[in-house]
């Protein structure tokens, strides 16, 4: 009733905003540039897409924070916070939310956990501006670089989709495909992130045809089990199922897959715009848990041919999946018999983007080392 005295999607306080995003972005870019301004454009360029794909993690961490807070609709209109530039001016608006329904959506707590999580959204898309900016700078001037202006302009793209993402999400009340969508997305900046920075470092990994085949298999039941974990979180599944191995006492409990997979229905509603069964929460919890025996098989074979492949490098991706792998049963589990501590599930969340992360550089390194080496071109120092 409150929002409803405000348009549901007020564009009033963009350039404010967008002022605050760009004043936030000068701290990172400040320290990058202190630390970084006497190196090489190439170095340079380098270290500003690690430090982009350092704060996207971050971020995506941070969205899994806000969703699991339910902080999600802690402002109920976008982008700003009922028409201002931040909870501050909204103060009035959020007391009065929050005093006629004191646990929510709207408290003053998840207003600001919700606008922290756009704040840095912004920051990250300046950044990938810069980033941007800089690439078609260095292609007029004629400065060579191994990174096409196109990776950072089509990544800046992508920034833009995934604003519209987070824009829907709050104008459709945390409708399930698009929060989930929202989460692939941020996802997918890092691959994107991760492709330029290897792509300014090149260090190839040789590696033979079964197990490029093994990563891709690896790399496709992960997404799959990401976007069922996805799927989990948006519909609020994690507590479906109360024990384990076992689901409510049940080895094979009474699911319903039709209704808990209906893509096209808002949050606790069936398609049918009644309120979604039980049996379809614990159909969409089991779907996960069940995917995760292959997920996990499909990541520690790949551990294992990594190791058995030898080399220092090898070595260390295949520890850091197998630990990262070991992490996400170990949190996934603790979600279950410790009643969703939200320590572990951001753990588990964090765990998930690592490992998208730990893949995607590991590809990448494997297909530089099928491509013919490419003699540097000059480098420009001078800024």
């Amino acid at each position: 009733m409150l929002a409803a005295a405000h348009d549901l999607v007020d564009f009033s306080p963009a350039l404010r905003l967008a002022l605050l995003a760009v004043v936030v972005a000068l701290l990172p870019l400040s320290w990058w540039w202190l630390r970084h301004g006497g190196v090489d454009r190439r170095a340079r360029a380098a270290a500003l897409t690690a430090l982009t794909m350092f704060l996207t993690f971050d971020l995506v961490v941070f969205g899994s924070f806000t969703r699991l807070t339910d902080s999600g609709l802690g402002c109920p209109d976008w982008p700003g916070c009922y028409g201002q530039a931040s909870p501050f001016g909204a103060a009035g608006d959020i007391h009065a939310a929050e005093t006629a329904l004191p646990s929510g959506p709207v408290t003053q707590t998840k207003a600001w956990i919700e606008m922290i999580h756009r704040y840095l959204a912004m920051t990250v898309g300046v950044l990938i501006l810069v980033l941007a900016a800089a690439a078609w700078f260095d292609r007029r001037r004629g400065t060579a670089s191994p990174v096409s202006p196109w990776w950072p302009t089509a990544t800046l793209a992508w920034v833009v989709v995934q604003g519209l993402f987070g824009k829907y999400t709050v104008t459709l009340k945390l409708y399930p495909a698009i929060v989930t969508l929202h989460l692939l997305g941020g996802l997918l900046l890092l691959v994107l992130l991760a492709a330029q920075h290897v792509t300014f470092r090149p260090r190839p990994l040789a590696a033979a045809v079964p197990l490029r085949r093994l990563l891709a298999l690896a790399a496709l039941l992960l997404l799959v089990q990401v976007t069922l974990g996805g799927w989990v979180s948006t519909n609020y599944a994690v507590l479906a199922c109360s024990d384990f191995p076992r689901c409510n006492g049940d080895l094979w409990p009474t699911m319903d897959f039709g209704a808990g997979f209906a893509v096209l229905r808002p949050l606790g509603k069936d398609s049918g715009g009644g309120f979604l069964a039980f049996e379809a929460l614990v159909a969409i919890h089991m779907a996960h848990r069940l995917f995760a025996l292959a997920a996990v098989a499909a990541l520690l074979a790949l551990s294992l041919g990594l190791w058995r492949a030898g080399g220092t490098t090898n070595r260390r991706f295949a520890a850091g999946i197998a630990a990262l792998t070991l992490a996400q049963v170990a949190t996934g589990l603790s979600n279950i018999v410790l009643d969703w501590p939200i320590g572990a599930a951001l753990l588990h969340a964090a765990g998930a983007a690592a490992l998208v992360l730990l893949l995607a550089f590991l590809g990448m390194r494997m297909r530089q080392a099928l491509q013919p080496a490419v003699a540097p071109g000059p480098l420009t120092a001078a800024a």
